[in-house]
């Protein structure tokens, strides 16, 4: 009778052993008993269209906050009868269908960390119409985004988990004993990596990578000497970037004997971070396609980032933001440097200067019966105006016949 006894008392433990396991399963992963939902990925590799092309959408300094209640800046009452981060959203929906692009570089401030208390749910809402669109998005980080409820690296691994985003925390190692939970260790900043984009399906090059995108976290605020300063692409940054540079350039070497009678450029790279270099600064004495509205907010420090890109050879343009009112594009020694233009609406800009996005077009060579390497790099604006205006197109880059 004992034994009959103890046995019950086992089975009894072991159903409520049961019912906690299950239990916790429920309260833990499972909302609204629904299960847990799992990243949308969009299809991959990035690939050029069937007519040659590749197009990415630049959103520069969106500046979301807490929606409907933050309230936007600069801007004429006459045009807005009430005016807030639905704006943003509205705009950045519209440049989707409007555009149509392959692929969305947003470069920095996506959300404005100071008017909201939950970074993830700003996040959620500010990349929410490139997540509904499906279409296959990246970005890096700004100086106000990790002022609110998550750290830079929080901000960045959350973001490489929503639904099509390519973005990553940083480039993973292949080194055993320099990585942790998957991350190159020995770099600085988060949101450090690259993203191939390869030829035309059914050409000679559909398995090749023609364009290389490169994404660089240049920081938030430092202090250099006693004095506050925005933060730069630090050294071992730009080691990884020369690394990965030249990894892909000995990549891409087949590419260049695809058809012999046709010059091809093996080596095509465009690269994206928020805070511009020191340089920059320049332009304001030089020729430039757009206009130099402020002054360029950089870091006191150079840390030689136009001396590397001049040196690695395959980035071709590069895209910045953080200056809103800025829009132009500009040349330093070979490669050209673009603001996007302010985006958001609860980001500062100037009264009766609408809001803007960039556009950038990659094209490639047409053979005598494929697509070959890229041969065009071209750019234009849309202002947010009830014409949604395209102004400024220009070439960036292209491939020189005797090449």
């Amino acid at each position: 009778m004992e034994s009959q006894t103890v046995k019950w008392k086992h089975y009894f433990l072991y159903l409520a052993f049961i019912y906690a396991i299950l239990y916790f399963l429920h309260t833990n992963f499972l909302l609204n008993d629904r299960p847990i939902r799992i990243k949308k990925w969009p299809h991959l590799p990035l690939r050029f269209r069937h007519d040659g092309t590749f197009k990415i959408l630049q959103v520069a300094d969106m500046h979301f906050g807490s929606g409907l209640l933050s309230r936007c800046r600069d801007v004429l009452p006459s045009h807005f009868h009430y005016c807030s981060d639905l704006n943003t959203t509205r705009f950045l929906k519209t440049m989707i269908q409007l555009e149509k692009p392959d692929f969305v570089a947003f470069t920095g401030d996506n959300i404005f960390g100071p008017s909201t208390t939950d970074a993830a749910e700003s996040l959620l809402r500010a990349f929410g119409p490139v997540m509904e669109s499906g279409i296959p998005w990246a970005a890096v980080l700004g100086n106000h985004d990790q002022e609110s409820s998550m750290t830079r690296e929080e901000l960045m691994s959350f973001i490489s988990l929503m639904d099509y985003s390519l973005s990553q925390t940083n480039p993973p190692s292949k080194d055993i004993n320099n990585v942790k939970r998957g991350m190159f260790l020995d770099i600085d900043g988060f949101g450090n990596y690259n993203l191939s984009v390869y030829g035309a399906s059914g050409s000679h090059l559909a398995n090749s990578s023609v364009l290389n995108l490169f994404f660089l976290d240049s920081g938030d605020r430092e202090t250099v000497q006693g004095v506050r300063t925005y933060g730069w692409i630090k050294e071992s940054q730009l080691n990884w970037l020369r690394s990965a540079s030249q990894e892909l350039q000995v990549q891409n070497q087949e590419v260049k004997y695809v058809i012999k009678t046709q010059p091809v450029d093996a080596s095509v790279a465009l690269a994206f971070f928020h805070i511009p270099i020191p340089e920059v600064r320049q332009l304001y004495y030089q020729k430039i396609v757009g206009r130099f509205r402020e002054g360029v907010a950089c870091s006191s420090v150079n840390s030689g980032v136009l001396k590397t890109l001049v040196s690695i050879k395959d980035v071709k343009a590069v895209f910045i933001g953080h200056d809103h009112t800025n829009d132009f594009c500009g040349n330093l020694e070979g490669i050209w440097f673009c603001y996007g233009g302010g985006f958001g609406y609860h980001g500062y800009g100037r009264t009766g200067l609408a809001r803007r996005a960039r556009v950038i077009l990659a094209e490639l060579r047409k053979g005598d019966k494929e697509w070959m390497g890229v041969e065009r790099i071209k750019t234009w604006k849309r202002l947010d105006d009830e014409n949604l205006s395209k102004i400024d197109e220009q070439v960036l880059w292209e491939l020189s016949p005797s090449r």
